[in-house]
């Protein structure tokens, strides 16, 4: 990725310095009014099934968002718990509770600074930037403004809205206060225990978690946990990984602009972005981690899907064409 030399992002948070834990400030409803832009009705067609009403500022819109990224509602009562995160990894138990995110840090104070993660947070701060510029532009279409997300790079452990965040949950964006969440040992995890390497497969990680961003600014976060809210456990798994294989659209969509106005794309880069996608596809980890696939426990989508969507996306770079929420085949 031609990347160096480039202006970063102002809306990179550096927080490695300090530990994870302490309060967060109290929950509250992100989304626009009148979202789903894009779609026609400003409305996705997802099946909402039967059931009654749910009130907009009531605890259970909470719960629901929750739910929806993959975090214990429990964090309500307790005061902290794992964050939802937008990449899945295996699970494997860490000390005090069980964790999804096997292979990295597992918390217990400050470190010392890792070798190269000053450049690492250079090129995250160019990715970010690249992924202003596009949004910036293609957001005005679909009726919308774009409001530039913080990025948080953190050590071991961060607050958020969310909850608790540990490095082990792997990057993940919060809907509750439109931040995104990293610790950079997770590229170092993409690479050697998934296989990933590369600038832009990294890259791939950053642009995917900034399409749950634009999914919350188009009201798209609120429908989808509209829906998963009057369903049962396979009906949810099954939008969310919807979802999900949007967000790796958007992604596409973002190397496509990327590309056609910045001239950020190498030769080989795309490939890289695609092994990124196909590793951290559900069935591949699945696989991996329990010696079988069970698709109606799909989160995020097959390796062959997450590849298809991103591909589709920068084929094309329409966000109509991104539409993962009609039609029966994904």
């Amino acid at each position: 990725m031609r990347w160096r030399d480039r202006k970063g992002s102002d809306n990179v948070e550096d927080r490695r310095d300090e530990t994870g834990g302490g309060g967060r400030g109290g929950f509250r409803f992100p989304f626009p009014r009148g979202g789903g832009g894009g779609f026609p009705g400003g409305r996705l067609p997802i099946p909402m099934g039967r059931g009654g009403g749910m009130g907009i500022f009531g605890i259970i819109i909470v719960v629901g968002l929750m739910l929806l990224f993959g975090i214990d509602p429990r964090v309500i009562l307790q005061g902290g718990s794992d964050g939802g995160t937008g990449i899945p990894l295996p699970r494997s138990e860490a000390p005090g509770r069980e964790s999804p995110f096997p292979g990295l840090p597992t918390g217990g104070g400050q470190s010392a600074s890792r070798p190269g993660e000053d450049e690492l947070k250079q090129f995250v701060a160019v990715v970010l930037k690249t992924t202003e510029e596009v949004w910036q532009q293609q957001l005005p279409a679909l009726g919308k403004t774009y409001q530039e997300p913080k990025l948080v790079l953190f050590r071991e452990g961060v607050s958020s809205q969310c909850g608790q965040g540990i490095a082990q949950m792997g990057p993940f964006y919060c809907p509750l206060d439109g931040k995104l969440y990293i610790d950079l040992s997770f590229f170092d995890e993409l690479k050697t225990r998934f296989r990933a390497p590369g600038d832009f497969a990294q890259a791939y990680v950053i642009a995917h978690e900034v399409g749950h961003h634009v999914q919350t600014l188009l009201g798209i976060t609120e429908q989808v946990m509209r829906a998963k809210a009057r369903g049962g456990e396979r009906q949810g798994n099954a939008i969310q990984v919807r979802m999900e294989l949007q967000a790796d659209c958007l992604a596409g969509i973002w190397a496509h602009h990327a590309q056609k106005s910045l001239q950020v794309v190498d030769p080989g880069d795309i490939e890289e972005a695609l092994g990124a996608a196909a590793a951290i596809g559900d069935d591949h980890i699945q696989r991996r981690t329990q010696g079988r696939v069970v698709p109606d426990a799909f989160t995020h989508g097959s390796s062959e899907q997450r590849v298809r969507w991103f591909k589709r996306g920068f084929q094309d770079g329409n966000f109509n064409s991104c539409n993962t929420f009609t039609g029966s085949e994904l």
